[in-house]
């Protein structure tokens, strides 16, 4: 736009008037002088007055100035230095002129001076101006004559401003023609608008037409322009021409409005567009909308009569950006508009607590908080702010069971952002207490919203013991969350948008992530709904799309994440078993994987990220690949040519992928997890591992199958084997493809020779303890009468059952863990009663051991009757470790924490411990039995025993039960010593063997040291076996014994005893005696 000011001066009239002057007068008549200048080009500089004396007076230039005659005058002295300027050229260049408004400058009348007063301006005049002026005659008068000169000037400074509009029409250089139709009704509708929208002096330049259908250039000249009357030029020549018929295109200067003036994340914007009041559009037959120059799906928008209406549903983020929409009238006219938006996050309402359960007698304070900068208040509230509280006071009618709801909502935000508190009173005993989750009654499930940038609740229960369990915590990142919510509403115009912004999220909050189960949850269902669209949609996803994917995936590997996994997978695994839900976090993420990788542009790629490393090549007859020098890939047949193979190697996934492999979970992931995805059919597949951790043994070739453990996936070797297993690379055969890896054993030890040991072991130990139970039954007739000995032999016989029944549910449980198909909850039947049982041959020797110190310290005929000391055995032996093994089952199966993750059939150590219920109950009796028996020993050596049959009977109980303690307690001990150590140092193969050679030699030593080193049951033994050949002899002579008698009084003189199971008749007790 240029500006051209106009210098107009107005007739000057100069007069010299006279004064009486002795001297006669003269008439001195000078003509007028016209002097025309045209027009010329200023800049506008200060202006400057200058003052000339009366007596150089200079005519200056002017526009159409006419100088009058000057009338004749009288004057006594002549005047002197009059001097009329002769006609003179003068030439000023052309000035570029700035200034844009139109300038009226006026030069006031100056008396008694010449004034020149020269405009805001640098004048500068192009043409040459002549100026001519008729030469005044000087005439010497008596008289003084004064000058008077009045001067008024006025300045208008012109603006122009280039323009154009297009018209629907096939160009042609003949609209340049002024004769033209087209030409003179363009200028006609252009100078009639801008005289009537500007001013009366505007005026149109250079029209001209150019190509592109007709594009109509030109130029408005006006004392002043500004947009606002543009447009309404523009409104002007479009209705001109539209009455015309002609096809023109208008375009919008003001933007696309909105119904919201700040656009929220997820918010519902409508946008419209619609010609400006006075715009002669009519009726809108079409609509086109693009978004960012893409065209916007037709179902989206809205026409009606006078406009059109674009319907953002949910604004995220990829909804960012420009969008035009162009309207096309009833005689081909367009209107065009345009507007950009973007979204802001929504503000972040918390209240605490959600849901809360209260007594009736007790006011409430409910707290609510928002964000910068945003506002918010209590809907009872009068005043907002970030932060707000309201307290509930005690009701005057309590009445439990009916909530109140309470609101808080911004304040300054379109639409209000609102969360509501749910108070609940209740007449229970409150036996919770918790500064996070509140107090109440049991049963009470409590929510309380996530903090920080986190949305969602954490949640917890109360339970029975007065603490909150099974807690929740189910806070996600809030631009995850956003995201999240995002990628269900995704297409092929936003989805790679969608991508580099998930990208760039995941990449500035790593460490928020990792920690977080729930927003790795979050992105683990964002990929599946990308697959999902790429698939149903078939989208092509470009190589800088796919390079995004593999940086999100990789945050959710790194160690940070390991933790964050073993929970998801816990919790995944203890909702298959509770029939909550059949799907698994980690294997659906590979899933995604492999769907996505169908949708992978086709072409040669290799995008390598520091996580993941995708290659994408074409597959020629064979193929051969090296991947990160971890894993080579060799296919040595292909069916099918000129098709392409991806190769995708995951560099952490074993921090994601569980180890259930064959129902057991004490394998470990020992190196890199491939996914291959080749185009064509595939039967064999050769793939080399390095292994990352040498020190692990027993490799299986596994692939990941999503259809095992009821839908959760799990690894299996069906198809694949092991080719060799040489300096720390693994090689593996299958027979198909899909995601491939190594498993490793860092906690089961093979080995023959241990094999070999626990099989015959156990098998001599199981044959001891039936035989020992056989001589208890041999010679429980002559055993009974005696107390002490009763209770020893009582308690000898339920430590060789505990262990016989342990040791049968050891192989039961073997064979559980063994199987194809597993079985958790035969397997968990499995080790209760394993646990139960060898807890219970534990505490039969504490029985055992007490009834030893009880005898010791008591007067040997009296204290406890034989039923007494019965029932408190059996209490002992049988009660406390039912309820050991209970209590342990109660705690730790709920959680999944009770076998160890189906690996065999026993108490779980890695995650709950649970092992330690046994263990230390274990050691603690055996330590317990170790001092009773230095007490026993120390009471009987010095013991000064009478000459009394019972008691030197009695004493004979307390040595073998104290005999049977002093080699039992330290081999139990060492034995499940071993079973400790072999926690401590899984690998060591000293300790496997010593622990399996002791524990199968269990039942051995209960026979021998337990039974067969009694001398009295050995003499039963002896008396029942020739009882009963005696009987078998005097089938004919029923009196014929004295032969087998005199040999048992031999028998018993060589043995220096005169023998055998008899009451005593003296003594209350029923002890034994020898008689």
């Amino acid at each position: 736009m240029t500006t051209e000011p106009v210098m107009t001066t107005p007739t000057t009239n100069a007069t010299t008037s006279a004064t009486n002057a002795t001297t006669p007068a003269n008439n001195i008549t000078t003509p007028a002088t016209n002097a025309t200048i045209p027009a010329t080009n200023i800049t506008a500089i200060p202006a400057t007055n200058a003052t000339t004396p009366a007596t150089n007076l200079t005519t200056i230039l002017a526009t159409n100035v006419t100088t009058p005659a000057i009338p004749t005058t009288n004057a006594t002295e002549p005047v002197t230095n009059v001097t009329t300027i002769p006609a003179t050229n003068i030439t000023t260049p052309t000035t570029n002129v700035t200034t844009t408004p139109a300038t009226y400058i006026t030069t006031p009348a100056t008396n008694a001076t010449a004034t020149t007063t020269t405009p805001a301006t640098n004048i500068t005049t192009t043409p040459a101006t002549t100026t001519t002026a008729t030469t005044a005659s000087t005439t010497t008068v008596p008289k003084t004559t004064t000058a008077s000169t009045t001067t008024a000037s006025t300045l208008i400074i012109f603006v122009t401003r280039n323009d154009s509009f297009k018209m629907n029409l096939n160009f042609s250089d003949k609209y340049n023609d002024k004769n033209n139709q087209v030409y003179t009704d363009v200028k006609g509708a252009i100078e009639d608008s801008c005289h009537k929208d500007l001013s009366n002096y505007c005026s149109m330049d250079s029209l001209q037409f150019r190509a592109g259908s007709t594009i109509a250039d030109y130029t408005l000249r006006a004392p002043s322009i500004v947009d606002n009357k543009v447009q309404q030029v523009k409104v002007g020549i479009f209705n001109t021409l539209a009455e015309k018929n002609y096809p023109v295109e208008f375009v919008s200067t003001s933007d696309l409005p909105a119904n919201l003036s700040k656009i929220f994340v997820g918010a519902a914007v409508n946008i419209t567009c619609a010609p400006p009041p006075g715009l002669s559009f009519g009726n809108v037959q079409t609509a086109a909308w693009t978004h960012n120059g893409i065209d916007v799906n037709a179902m989206e928008y809205t026409v009606t009569d006078g406009s059109s209406i674009l319907t953002v549903n949910t604004f995220y983020r990829t909804n960012d950006g420009m969008y035009e929409c162009r309207l096309q009238g009833n005689r081909s006219s367009v209107y065009i508009q345009s507007g950009t938006f973007s979204a802001i996050s929504a503000p972040l309402v918390k209240v605490n607590p959600i849901s809360i359960t209260v007594k009736c007698s007790s006011p409430v304070t409910l707290k609510c908080e928002v964000n910068s900068p945003y506002t918010v208040k209590f809907t009872d509230n009068a005043v907002s702010g970030q932060q707000d509280t309201f307290n509930v006071k005690v009701p005057d009618q309590c009445k439990p069971g009916e909530p109140k709801i309470f609101t808080c909502e911004t304040t300054n935000t379109n639409p209000a952002y609102r969360q509501t508190i749910t108070l609940n009173y209740s007449d229970d005993r409150f036996i919770c207490e918790s500064d996070t989750y509140g107090s109440g009654p049991e049963g009470y499930v409590s929510q309380v919203l996530c903090k920080g940038d986190y949305v969602g609740a954490m949640t917890a229960k109360c339970l029975h013991d007065g603490s909150y369990g099974n807690l929740q915590n189910n806070c996600v990142l809030s631009r995850v969350n956003e995201l999240l919510s995002q990628s269900k509403k995704l297409d092929e115009i936003t989805l790679p948008g969608f991508l580099e912004e998930l990208s760039n999220v995941t990449h500035n909050y790593t460490n928020e992530i990792a920690n977080s189960p729930a927003t790795i949850h979050a992105i683990v269902e964002i990929l599946q709904n990308i697959a999902g669209t790429a698939s149903n949609y078939s989208i092509t996803i470009s190589e800088n799309s796919t390079k995004h994917i593999l940086e999100t995936t990789g945050v959710l590997t790194v160690d940070k994440a390991k933790n964050s996994w073993i929970m998801i997978n816990k919790n995944d695994s203890f909702n298959s078993n509770q029939s909550i839900s059949n799907t698994s976090v980690s294997s659906s993420l590979l899933n995604s994987f492999e769907t996505i990788t169908t949708r992978v542009l086709n072409q040669s790629l290799n995008i390598p990220t520091t996580y993941i490393i995708l290659n994408k090549t074409i597959l020629n007859n064979s193929f051969t690949g090296n991947f990160n020098s971890s894993v080579n890939v060799d296919i040595p047949e292909v069916d099918g040519i000129n098709k392409f193979i991806t190769v995708i190697l995951f560099d952490s996934m074993d921090n994601v992928l569980p180890t259930n492999y064959s129902g057991s979970s004490d394998k470990i992931i020992n190196g890199k997890v491939v996914l291959i995805k080749p185009q064509a059919t595939i039967n064999n597949i050769t793939l080399t591992f390095e292994i990352t951790n040498t020190t692990l043994g027993d490799p299986k070739c596994v692939f990941w199958d999503f259809d095992l453990s009821k839908g959760l996936g799990a690894w299996s070797n069906e198809g694949c084997s092991l080719v060799f297993n040489v300096n720390e690379t693994v090689s593996c055969n299958c027979n198909h493809t899909t995601s491939f890896s190594i498993l490793m054993s860092p906690n089961t030890y093979r080995d023959p020779v241990l094999d070999f040991i626990t099989y015959i072991g156990v098998g001599i130990s199981m044959g001891s303890l039936v035989i020992c139970l056989i001589i208890e039954a041999i010679i429980w007739r002559k055993i009974r009468n005696n107390s002490t000995s009763y209770l020893r032999h009582v308690s000898i016989i339920n430590i060789a059952l505990s262990l016989l029944v342990a040791d049968i549910w050891f192989i039961v449980g073997a064979a559980i863990s063994d199987a194809t198909q597993k079985n958790p909850s035969a397997c968990t039947a499995a080790t209760f009663f394993i646990h139960f049982f060898y807890l219970a041959l534990f505490f039969w020797m504490l029985a055992s051991a007490l009834l030893l110190l009880y005898r010791t310290l008591s007067v040997f005929d009296g204290g406890l009757s034989k039923i007494t000391m019965l029932i408190i055995g059996f209490c002992l032996g049988y009660g406390a470790p039912l309820i050991i093994a209970t209590i342990t089952i109660a705690v730790t199966a709920p959680s999944n924490e009770y076998i160890r993750e189906n690996t065999v059939c026993w108490l779980n150590w890695n995650e709950s411990k649970a092992l330690l219920a046994f263990v230390i109950p274990a050691l603690l009796i055996v330590v317990i039995n170790l001092v009773i028996l230095f007490v026993v020993l120390y009471k009987i050596l010095r013991r000064k025993v009478g000459r009394h049959a019972a008691q030197a009977g009695e004493k004979h109980v307390l040595v073998v039960i104290a005999r049977s303690l002093a080699v039992l307690t330290p081999f139990f001990g060492i034995t499940w010593g071993l079973g400790v150590g072999i926690l401590a140092d899984p690998t060591n193969r000293g300790i496997h063997i010593a622990f399996a050679f002791f524990n199968s030699l269990q039942g051995f030593f209960i026979l021998v040291f337990g039974t067969l080193l009694d001398s009295k049951v050995r003499s039963g033994l002896i008396i029942k076996s020739l009882a009963s050949q005696g009987r078998t002899r005097s089938t004919s002579a029923g009196t014929s014994s004295s032969g087998w008698e005199n040999l048992l009084r031999k028998f018993k003189r060589g043995r220096g005893s005169t023998g055998g199971y008899n009451v005593s008749s003296s003594g209350s007790s029923d002890s034994f005696s020898n008689t």
